[in-house]
């Protein structure tokens, strides 16, 4: 397409430059906050943030019920995946508009729709008391269970529609040949259907991990300052306590575990083709 490498270089060098001024310099200016203290290059900073209790109970549930999410997205995903490649092509369609509705959705919408169903006068309150299991409405909001529901429901479709990419491109005859040498379900699947996968599995999960680790309004909403998560406690460092060194540091944090778990998926995926 270009005559030489210099002719493309050129074509990309104003967005290079737009990204780095708009983004990567003001992230890397937000950043070297947490490495600084008294004009000096230091860890204290990250020493103290997880020297403190609630700190590192946030930390954990973060990184906890974004790994709950991912896992759960796997399981669902692949068995939704399935049922829409094995459908006609006009069902097909149909299935893919409907996964895909819901990210036209804005998330705080999508998030607020949860308070009604999960509030205590709200549809599964009523079916609980209406049936008899409970006299009393449970309390299902401002818990980890809302949470994990909220980012589940808001990041599921991102699993399903790359493991639908990930099996339209694996060989049709794959699981029938698998079949035919004795091969049960499970054995399919793990030693035929993941390794052909693995790479769908890879972006689904890094993105849903990532999105379940940095979503603000979602734990905000359904969590509320019962639930904290990383991105609500560095809301509050930077809204409420003016605080920009710690809100540095659980940013470093985040983006630390993002790339951290799209590295470990790729390796593990590597591992497994190699199997």
């Amino acid at each position: 397409m270009f005559q030489n490498r210099a002719e493309a270089l050129a074509l990309a060098l104003p967005a290079a430059v737009f990204a780095t001024v708009v983004f990567l310099l003001p992230v890397a200016i937000l950043l070297s906050e947490g490495f600084r203290a008294d004009g000096a290059w230091t860890l204290s900073a990250y020493t103290v943030f997880f020297s403190e209790t609630l700190n590192r109970t946030v930390f954990l549930r973060s990184f906890r019920l974004a790994l709950e999410v991912t896992a759960v997205s796997a399981v669902i995903g692949y068995a939704a995946a399935f049922a829409i490649v094995n459908l006609p092509a006009n069902g097909k369609g149909r299935m893919i508009g409907l996964v895909t509705l819901p990210l036209m959705i804005s998330p705080v919408a999508r998030t607020y729709a949860w308070i009604v169903i999960l509030g205590r006068t709200g549809i599964v309150n009523k079916a609980i008391t209406g049936l008899g299991f409970s006299d009393d409405p449970l309390r299902l909001l401002f818990t980890e269970t809302a949470v994990f529901i909220g980012l589940l429901q808001l990041f599921l479709p991102l699993m399903i529609l790359s493991l639908i990419s990930a099996l339209e491109n694996m060989p049709r005859d794959a699981i029938p040949a698998a079949r035919v040498l004795g091969a049960n379900w499970f054995q399919v699947f793990w030693k035929v259907v993941l390794p052909l996968t693995c790479e769908g599995l890879v972006i689904g999960g890094t993105l849903v991990f990532t999105g379940s680790l940095t979503a603000y309004i979602t734990p905000a909403i359904l969590g509320g300052s019962k639930v904290l998560m990383l991105e609500t406690l560095m809301y509050q460092q930077v809204s409420v306590a003016n605080d920009f060194v710690s809100a540095s540091v659980i940013a470093f944090i985040l983006i630390v575990m993002s790339f951290a778990a799209n590295i470990l998926l790729k390796r593990l995926a590597t591992a497994r083709r190699r199997r």
